[in-house]
Order: C-alpha cells, then structure tokens, then sequence
C-alpha cells in the first residue's frame, strides 16, 4: 500500500541524517517532497499548499541539540500529512429512533457493493448493530445478486423489489426494515462509468426520499486524481458526510488519499484493504501518516489483532511460550490467527521501519502456506516432540507437504532458536505473543513517538535487521536472507573460500 510514495520520502528524510537544517537543505527538501507527491498523484494545489507549510514549519522550528535535519523534516512531514488528512470522526450519526439510513453512492467499477458487505460486518461486529443492505442498483444486472450472496455469507437482510424505481426501491426499505426491526439501512445505488445527469438526478430523489443520515461516496484509491475529481462532483450533488477509499491493498499510488479531504472538504472515513469482508478498517490520519513515512502503524496492528484473536487463548498461549512448552501444534494455531488478519505484505508493512521496504522483499504472499503445510505433514507426536525429527522423518515430511528438504530444516532450526528466544523474553514481561490488556497496550502505544522512524516505540533496540526470524519465514527481515537483513551467516561459497584461507594459512605456518 502506497509502497512507492513510502519509499520516495524514506529516501528524501534518510538523506538528511547528520546534516544541519539551513534555508538551502529547507528548500532542496521541499522541492523533493513536493516531486514524491506528485509522483504518487496528489492534487498540484494540495501539493503546492502542502510544500509551503512544510518549508514554513521547517525554517521556523527551533533545532533541538542532539536532532538531525532528517529526524526534524521526518516529524514536520508527519504532522502536516496529519493535519492534510485529518481530522476524521468515524461515529455514524445514529438516529434517536427508527432505523439510521446509510447512502452509498460512487461509480461502477469503485467496490460500492463489496463495500456495502463491509460495513453491514463492520456494524454488525464492532458496533452491535442489526443492519439491512438494500439492492437498489438496477444499471448493472449483476449487482443485485452479488448483493443477495454477501447477505447470505453475512447471514444479513437483503431488500430488492422488482418492479420498483431504485427510488422507490429505497422508499419501500424503510417500511421493510421496520417489520424485520433492522436499526440501519445500507443503500447501494447504482453507478456510472462516468459522472452524469441521470445518474446525479437519481441520487438526489433517493436521498429526497430517505433523508439519509450518512452519506458515503466509494471511490477507487487506484485512479488517482479520477477519484478526487469524482468524489468533488458528487460532492456538489449530494450532501456528502464522508469517503470510503477502496483497493489500498493494491497498486494505490497514495494520492487519492491524500487530496480528497483537502479538495472536498470530506474526510476519508474508512478504507478498503484487501477483498475478505472483514477488511473494512476506520481511517486514521496519524497511522496513515506514520506508514507513509515508513514509521509503521502497531497500533493499527494491535487493533487488527484485537479483532481475529481471542485473548483467553492468547494468554494461554503467552504461558506455554514462557515456559518453553510451546510445541508446533500450537505454533500451526497461531500461524491461522495470523492468516486471518490479513495479507502478510499489508501484516509487514505496519512493523516500524519496514513500510519502505515491503515492496523490495521476495513475498510471494504463500510463505505462511508453506510453513502450515509442512506443520500438517507432521504425525502428532513429531508437532509434540520435534526434536525426535531426524532426517529419514525430514524427507518424509518436506515429500508429504510438497516441499524441499531445506525448507523443512529451516522451519525446524528457526523453531528451536525461537524457543530459546522465549526464554529471554522472560524477564521482558512477555512482550512476544501477549494479547492480555491489549487495549492498555494500545494506549501506550498512542503515546510514544519515534520521529526518526528507526525503531519501534518504545522498543528501541528492535530495529529492522535485528528483529528474531520467524520460524519457516527466512526471506522476511530477521531470517535468513531477508532484505531486513544481511543472510543470518555466510554462504556455502563464502564456508569454502574462508576453510580454504585457513588452510593455506596454516600449511604456511607450518613451512615457517
């Protein structure tokens, strides 16, 4: 997500370490700012607007004994990103009584009915809600049952009527919701392929007819400018509360994001990162900022979290990690909990110091796959005891899960460094796998802050490179090989040059 713009601006920031702010690196900087959001697509006036302010807040900071140029331009670009995207109120306004109205409007092709799935799980798991989506999109034939299919998966009230005007359509809901006693409605409208007057009049007597309490416009991160064009027009139409930015998790140059509050006055209230309907997340100016500027979101981690695991389980977990009890059997339960969070790119790019580098690393998106599937190939005794695994069992396994012999040494290695780590960790109140009072967590989290972007939060020797490996994981930072870090020991070539050196040193020694 927004890998490109993250990259650009981690360059222009760590070019700056050990240098002086002065009016000349002020005014260099600026120029290579601004050039990095255009690239990424933002609006030349949001651009423009935003550079001045970063110049002005730079030349007028007070320098601070001990902070370099590239620590102060990294805390003045994340303040203004904040203060360009933000700030942002995600509470519906719920209507006292009756069922509140949701109007989702945007063109064809944007992830409007996805994204109505979304929030009717958004609403109905995080906020306790008992919502009803309505099919009120007639242009596209399809909509209507792709519509009635997330209500089934969802197990969510679909109304459609045939016959009916998508006007009347949404008219007739409100009578529908109240016999059900759904408390809000999700009206997905239908949409264009490009902004026009039909399609404008429509939306005006769905909302003259409902009288929607929120209305959101859907548009897709990945068109850029297109959007914040799209969004302003149907702002001009419709009495917009807020924006919902689809497809993050994809090609997104980032500029969407980061005009469409400045250009429409509406804030961007959620975003769509990936296709499950569970991956609907509230818009925070301030993480977005910090994972722009390559500086992770662990409080957004520690929010997703919170979501897929169970507590319970997890502080059983923490004891059995603590206690080096922890076998592969379990390891193969956590590796699911961490499935369900998400892609493992998306996972990374929340780690501190990591966002710029996530695009670089050889993620293929199966690493966890592999590792399950290897696990699975193990009788229950071997997942008890792995130390009873010798090579005879290693080949068995690595041709029973379709994987090298390698792969199935490097999962086993790795998860015996990992319980001998756990041991350490003990002393750190058991920072690895704790989930209990995580929201106590959270907090804390909320109120530290890393301007230079090197390491986590509070965690100030855990640094990209030095971060454990993750057993069966070695091309991620940490592992063998991965780009967060050089290979965890030489190469084979690099053994044999160094045994052969020895041996010529002493074949010398001995001469002399």
């Amino acid at each position: 997500m927004l890998g490109g713009l993250t990259k650009r601006l981690t360059d222009i920031v760590s070019g700056l370490r050990g240098r002086k702010i002065t009016e000349e690196v002020v005014k260099e900087t600026s120029r290579e700012i601004r050039r990095a959001l255009l690239e990424a697509d933002a609006s030349l006036p949001v651009v423009k607007d935003f550079e001045k302010r970063v110049r002005e807040a730079a030349l007028g900071a007070e320098v601070i004994e001990g902070v370099d140029a590239g620590q102060m331009f990294t805390k003045i670009v994340q303040d203004e990103l904040t203060e360009l995207m933000g700030p942002v109120d995600h509470e519906i306004a719920w209507k006292s009584k009756g069922a509140t109205v949701i109007l989702m409007s945007g063109l064809q092709g944007s992830g409007k009915t996805t994204t109505c799935g979304k929030l009717a799980k958004y609403l109905r798991e995080r906020k306790k809600k008992k919502p009803m989506m309505v099919a009120a999109d007639l242009q596209r034939p399809a909509a209507i049952e792709q519509l009635k299919v997330l209500g089934r998966q969802l197990d969510v009230p679909v109304f459609h009527q045939e016959g009916l005007t998508p006007p009347q359509v949404c008219e007739a809901a409100l009578g529908a919701a109240r016999e059900q006693k759904c408390d809000v409605i999700i009206l997905d409208t239908a949409g264009r392929l490009h902004v026009d007057e039909q399609l404008m009049g429509e939306l005006k007597l769905i909302a003259e007819k409902t009288q929607p309490d929120e209305t959101f416009f859907v548009c897709d991160a990945m068109t850029g400018q297109d959007a914040v064009r799209s969004a302003e027009a149907f702002s001009q139409a419709l009495e917009l509360s807020g924006v919902i930015l689809t497809k993050l998790d994809g090609d997104a140059r980032g500029g969407a994001a980061l005009s469409v509050k400045a250009i429409t006055g509406k804030p961007v209230k959620f975003i769509g990162v990936g296709e499950k309907l569970d991956r609907l997340d509230e818009f925070h100016p301030d993480r977005m900022a910090s994972r722009i500027l390559g500086m992770g979101d662990v409080v957004g981690l520690v929010d997703r979290a919170q979501q897929v695991i169970d507590e319970k389980d997890q502080a059983e977990m923490q004891e059995k990690l603590l206690d080096a009890s922890f076998t592969l059997e379990d390891f193969l339960s956590q590796l699911r909990q961490i499935k369900k969070m998400g892609n493992l790119k998306d996972l990374l790019s929340h780690i501190p110091g990591i966002g710029g580098q996530v695009d670089q690393m050889d993620i293929k998106g199966d690493e966890l796959v592999i590792v399950e599937s290897i696990i699975q190939s193990m009788t229950a005794k071997e997942r008890e005891r792995p130390e009873i695994i010798n090579t005879s069992r290693r080949r068995r396994i690595a041709a029973g899960a379709g994987r090298t012999l390698e792969s199935v040494n490097d999962l086993l290695k790795q998860f015996k460094q990992m319980q001998g780590m756990m041991q350490q960790f003990k002393k750190q109140s058991g920072f690895f796998g704790k989930m209990k009072g995580m929201r106590d967590m959270k907090k804390g989290l909320e109120g530290m802050e890393d301007p230079s972007g090197g390491g986590l939060p509070g965690m100030p020797g855990m640094v990209p490179g030095e971060m454990p490996a993750l057993p069966g994981l070695g091309n991620l930072p940490g592992g063998p090989g991965g780009p967060g870090k050089a290979k965890s020991g030489p190469s084979k070539d690099e053994r044999r040059k160094k045994r052969k050196q020895e041996r010529q040193r002493r074949k010398k020694s001995r001469k002399r």
